[in-house]
């Protein structure tokens, strides 16, 4: 599995794990929906810096979340979500 898709699912992960919109999610991250989504679908290569802001947000927002960049990255097969996309979660 290449690290974009691992990042892609965990991100679908952390989304859900919160309870947050697509939008407030991409917020919180520090970016902008439409790159979020870009991510998701495997439209572009994420920079390394980016995904340390990534966690970095997360962390900020979460104080006990205490990621590491690589939580991000790394597969883990508990983190994939049963929804193609992250606003599909409600209904």
């Amino acid at each position: 599995m290449k690290l974009c898709e691992s990042l892609a699912i965990n991100l679908k992960y952390f989304c859900k794990k919160y309870g947050f919109s697509q939008e407030k999610f991409a917020e919180i991250l520090g970016t902008t929906l439409s790159y979020l989504n870009q991510i998701e679908n495997g439209k572009i290569d994420v920079k390394c810096s980016t995904i340390d802001k990534f966690t970095n947000n997360i962390n900020n927002y979460d104080k006990k979340a205490k990621l590491k960049a690589w939580d991000l990255v790394i597969f883990d097969k508990s983190h994939i979500t049963h929804f193609s996309r992250i606003d599909e979660r409600n209904k």
